[in-house]
């Protein structure tokens, strides 16, 4: 495990938070590899949805969710509901997510 792959995820007791960078409204939507922050790398994530009314928040869970391998009820918005830069937290075990993470 290197630091560079697992900088933009941390994992807790009841699962991994993400720190991602959000392109709403993208033509590209998906991974689409880190970008650096000023508090750290984040994964890049475009969705095509627009910033209204939670629409791209819940498009980013979802593609989480489906990339991971989880319940979309396993991932939730914890902070940045209103920014592109957002820290996810994903429910499960952190051994079994961590280990779909570093497959990114």
């Amino acid at each position: 495990m290197t630091t560079a792959l697992t900088a933009f995820w941390r994992a807790t007791d009841d699962g991994v938070t993400i720190m991602v960078k959000v392109q709403p409204k993208s033509r590209r939507p998906g991974l689409q590899g880190m970008v650096e922050s000023a508090d750290g790398p984040r994964l890049r994530v475009g969705v095509t949805e627009a910033p209204e009314n939670g629409r791209a928040n819940d498009a980013v869970c979802a593609l989480i969710a489906q990339t991971l391998g989880v319940a979309r009820s396993a991932v939730q918005v914890a902070a940045g509901a209103t920014s592109r830069e957002k820290r996810l937290m994903v429910e499960g075990d952190p051994a079994t997510i961590a280990s779909r993470l570093e497959t990114l």
